[in-house]
């Protein structure tokens, strides 16, 4: 190795530990896959026991508002732990208004559906989805759109790879609404919930971790900030000591 490698391969290795932070914070890491996971798991393990879809809901209803308790008490973000109860919670009026234990998994298959389809829509935009998501977690905001050509290009990958992968999801899961029983749907959806989840979070992290470095707008901001302090306080010294001669030469 030369010493002209090392630099870079330091250069890469923060790129690469940086993305993985990033991700980590947005989608919410080992904790946020678990609270995701858990309340279906209830749901399915207790209906699976005897065939009660109000027991069955009020348990997966009850773990989801414990784990926000628990993000509240730890003072703990709450976004990953308040979507999983607010999904819960429409699962279970699904399900309760059609007397259906398999309608409680149709809101979110409805909504996976729905962000399959937004990832490749705004793909085809020309805003993918995923930066929309993780440039504020980078601190680029919407710089990568016209400023970070080869950055938007991996945003555009990540978010082709969500969406087919989200898409397949929903290939095996629908035609299982129609025909298997609630038991048989419940456990393929909880076998489905972090695999899918884990490929399209390394892939993003693949694609990102070759990009260009995100431009940091905020301490472009505080440094524009900070100039243009310096160059009112060199206007401000300028004055001063222009008044000063004025009345040296007035004495």
């Amino acid at each position: 190795m030369t010493s002209l490698d090392k630099p870079t391969q330091d250069a890469q290795q923060d790129a690469r530990a940086v993305t993985e932070a990033a991700l980590f914070e947005a989608f919410g890491g080992l904790r946020g896959m678990v609270e995701t996971v858990l309340p279906g798991l209830l749901f399915v393990t207790i209906f699976t026991i005897n065939k009660d879809l109000h027991w069955a809901a009020i348990a997966a209803l009850g773990v989801s508002l414990l784990l926000v308790v628990v993000r509240l008490v730890m003072r703990d973000t709450v976004k990953h732990a308040f979507s999983g109860v607010f999904g819960v919670a429409f699962g279970v009026v699904f399900a309760m208004m059609t007397g259906n234990a398999k309608d409680f998994y149709l809101p979110g298959m409805l909504y996976t559906l729905g962000l399959a389809i937004a990832y490749i829509v705004t793909t085809l935009a020309g805003v993918p989805l995923i930066g929309l998501i993780l440039g504020p977690v980078f601190k680029e905001n919407l710089s990568w759109r016209t400023r970070n050509p080869g950055r938007k290009k991996a945003y555009a990958k990540a978010s082709w790879a969500w969406g087919l992968i989200l898409l397949a999801k929903c290939a095996i899961l629908f035609p299982l609404y129609w025909w298997a029983d609630t038991t048989q749907l419940g456990w393929v959806l909880i076998a489905l919930k972090i695999p899918p989840f884990l490929l399209a979070v390394w892939l993003t992290w693949v694609f990102l971790a070759k990009a260009p470095h995100p431009i940091d707008v905020f301490a472009e901001m505080e440094a524009e900030e900070q100039a243009e302090k310096e160059r009112k306080a060199a206007l401000a010294t300028e004055d001063a000591e222009a008044t000063a001669g004025r009345h040296r030469r007035d004495a």
